[in-house]
């Protein structure tokens, strides 16, 4: 399906993409992807890409679907756009034009996916926190400098980065600015996953997969209950899953399984195979090919 800009194209439309298009979306069925495209400036975050996330959020919100996030051109976001940030004052600040941005993202209903290629820096770091699930490549490099430009980043990492990393890998971040690279990543959880650039946008739709799979009711519940503060819990979980407990998917499902383990069984037993010799049901064997 041809890309369309979220800042103009109704939901579901189809036309090919204007040049200066901030964000360029294809959209699937049970998915979209959200590819930010002003490549000539490293896909840094101005407020035409924000009206953009907006209007991109408003159709999500009211048709939910797994977003997947991605930049053009090698690099994700080199962060917000320097030249409109300079000319920012106190009200601006205050009117949290990004951060209202990536709150949006966050709570959006089903996953958050951030494909993450080259730079991830300030504000594209900001809106990679803000996703459920961030995959890289080995070019990735990611943090927040902005203490070196006299300002604090305010648009997600002084609360989410240490949701992520940790309080004291965070603070170690946010206060000197540097910037982590791919194996680093990896290594403290800022990404789950490291795939070559050819395989990026590959990798996170194998994910995507694997979600669209299940119930999204259940994948909802699931992330709102994740996203709840600890003192909803253990309430939350319960009200979410007395919802789920009375839905006919769950009859669907939990009958369509139990038919399908009484059909195996019947076929160890035909076969003459022990059941005590066989694995329990869903249980992984060491030589068997386990799914993304």
């Amino acid at each position: 399906m041809p890309a369309v800009d979220a800042g103009s194209a109704a939901a579901g439309a189809a036309r090919e993409p204007e040049a200066t298009a901030p964000l360029l979306i294809e959209r699937r069925a049970d998915r979209v992807v959200a590819t930010l495209n002003r490549p000539e400036k490293r896909n840094a975050i101005d407020r035409a890409t924000i009206d953009a996330l907006h209007a991109l959020c408003a159709e999500l919100e009211d048709e939910p679907r797994i977003l997947i996030l991605a930049g053009a051109g090698g690099v994700f976001a080199s962060g917000a756009d320097i030249a409109q940030l300079r000319e920012r004052r106190a009200a601006d600040a205050l009117e949290g034009i990004n951060a209202n941005a990536f709150v949006r993202i966050a709570e959006l209903p089903m996953p958050v996916i951030a494909a993450l290629d080259g730079y991830a820096l300030g504000g594209g770091a900001e809106l990679a926190y803000a996703a459920d699930i961030r995959i890289g490549t080995p070019e990735l490099k990611i943090g927040n400098p902005e203490t070196g430009l006299g300002i604090l980043a305010a648009a997600g990492a002084s609360w989410r980065l240490k949701e992520i990393v940790g309080d004291a890998r965070a603070i170690e971040l946010l206060l000197t600015g540097r910037t982590v690279r791919a194996e680093e990543a990896l290594a403290i959880g800022l990404v789950s996953s490291l795939h070559e650039a050819d395989g990026l946008l590959d990798a996170a739709h194998a994910i995507a997969d694997r979600i669209a799979g299940n119930d999204p009711a259940a994948t909802a519940a699931t992330k709102r209950a994740f996203r709840a503060p600890r003192e909803a819990h253990p309430a939350i979980d319960g009200e979410e899953q007395a919802v789920l407990f009375e839905s006919p998917e769950k009859m669907r499902r939990m009958t369509e399984f139990l038919e399908r383990r009484a059909s195996a069984r019947a076929a160890k037993a035909g076969a003459g195979t022990d059941p005590a010799d066989t694995p329990a049901d869903g249980a992984q064997t060491s030589d068997r090919k386990q799914t993304p």
